[in-house]
């Protein structure tokens, strides 16, 4: 009798729960939430509170139009808290409202329930209502505060570098440099890891976001196979060509400022995971991860925006069917060499 290859594919319950995994995720985003609120002020807490509650209030609507019971769950809040932390930290008149309570409601009423609830949402909801809001209301989410001031900034440190380099002649070597030249005040490594930036409400620390999400790692909530294609392929890309941009040649190109900079880490750890909207195998998964991290170098370096994390996972999480279609194991009596299956 032919030897038969039983399929990988989940036997075993892990005790995780839908409730468990989106409060532990929305647990590990809140240190950086936190120092947002610190560094920008109180605006920026009205607007991850409008955020929350207008995503609750829409999970709230469709419970009793479709008569399930989700609310709890989790998933509403930490949808509601992952567009606040998207959001600039900072609008004029009325924006603050009417911004984040439109990206919420398109998030859970378009992207979310209009497929089927959770577990059948065909992109992530969060990335779906920030990019929304940010086609729709685009001055509002350009306008940018700079850290422990009242002051206003047009630009974070890579749409500063994006634009500085237009027309640019001057002698700087790398982002850092340039961003140096174009801004006011100094700019460090350090500035960039802790947090001491322009940018949106929860993006800004990378150490406090690194810590929410080794927190995840140790709980097993989100996989290695997506975060490590994801930021290896950014950064050799990143070093191959952006030194281009500065007349450095090849090979040069500042891959810490690129990490630090902007949302690559809330997008590569809390966004790019997320269980719905990625693949189901471990090869799978290192694709997604692999097209994450090619795209957002291609948009960043190449495109108009100066981000490009939210269009690269929103891409991925389309091409996600595609990709399970091609890597999922084979059936459960599947023979291995040829034959019929028994």
């Amino acid at each position: 009798m032919d030897k038969l290859k039983v399929s990988s594919s989940p036997q075993f319950h892990n005790g995780d729960s839908t409730f468990s995994v989106m409060w532990s995720v929305s647990l590990a985003l809140l240190p950086s939430t936190i120092w947002g609120f610190i560094v920008f002020g109180l605006s920026s807490l009205w607007i991850v509170v409008v955020s929350i509650l207008s995503a609750l209030c829409g999970e709230y609507i469709l419970n009793k139009i479709y008569k399930k019971n989700t609310l709890n769950d989790g998933s509403a809040f930490l949808t509601g808290l992952l567009i606040g932390m998207n959001m600039p930290p900072m609008m004029n008149g009325f924006a603050w409202l009417y911004v984040p309570i439109g990206a919420s409601f398109f998030a859970i009423f378009i992207v979310k329930w209009a497929f089927g609830g959770l577990g059948n949402n065909w992109m992530n909801p969060a990335l779906g209502g920030r990019v929304f809001v940010f086609f729709s209301w685009t001055k509002h989410m350009t306008l940018w505060k700079v850290p422990m001031t009242d002051a206003v900034t047009g630009a974070t440190p890579l749409g500063a570098v994006k634009s500085g380099l237009l027309g640019y002649s001057g002698s700087a070597s790398g982002p850092l440099d340039l961003l140096n030249e174009v801004s006011k005040d100094s700019v460090s490594y350090l500035d960039l890891f802790l947090g001491k930036i322009g940018g949106s409400i929860g993006e800004v620390s990378a150490l406090l976001l690194l810590i929410g999400a080794i927190f995840l790692i140790i709980k097993k909530i989100i996989r290695w196979e997506i975060y490590v294609p994801y930021l290896v392929v950014f950064a050799v890309f990143i070093w191959i060509f952006d030194g281009n941009r500065f007349g450095s040649g090849y090979f040069s190109g500042d891959v810490l400022f690129h990490i630090l900079s902007g949302g690559l880490i809330l997008g590569v750890f809390f966004m790019a995971t997320d269980m719905v909207t990625s693949p189901l195998t471990s090869k799978g998964m290192i694709i997604y991860g692999t097209g994450c991290g090619f795209l957002t170098f291609l948009f960043r370096i190449y495109g108009a925006n100066p981000e490009g994390v939210s269009l690269a996972i929103i891409v991925m999480n389309i091409i996600v069917p595609l990709i399970n279609r091609y890597t999922k194991p084979r059936l459960f009596g599947y023979v291995s060499d040829g034959g019929s299956n028994e």
